[in-house]
């Protein structure tokens, strides 16, 4: 089979840590990308799963409340440090 040149842009942090990891195990990263991409083509898809990370409603309900605390801060109680919070939380045990 012929081989091709390609070029792709790849952030230079991720194009090194891939380069040690692949090195691990015995291959450049021309290799692992022919390994993805063979992959791909005999699963007829990505080969690995992706998607789009949601909060759960525990995450959904902190985020609106960090923005109504944003919105209305004279609703709540100002510490200058943690350890003022903390001797507080203590008192009221």
């Amino acid at each position: 089979m012929a081989k091709v040149s390609t070029s792709s842009s790849i952030d230079s942090d991720i194009k090194t840590k891939a380069q040690k990891l692949f090195a691990d195990f015995g291959m450049d990263l021309s290799t692992a990308v022919n390994i993805f991409l063979r992959k791909a083509i005999y699963e007829n898809a990505i080969p690995f799963f992706i998607q789009r990370e949601e909060p759960n409603a525990e995450t959904i309900a902190a985020i609106n409340e960090r923005d109504e605390m944003k919105r209305h801060p004279e609703k709540y109680k100002h510490y200058s440090t943690f350890a003022e919070f903390m001797k507080e939380e203590d008192e009221n045990g």
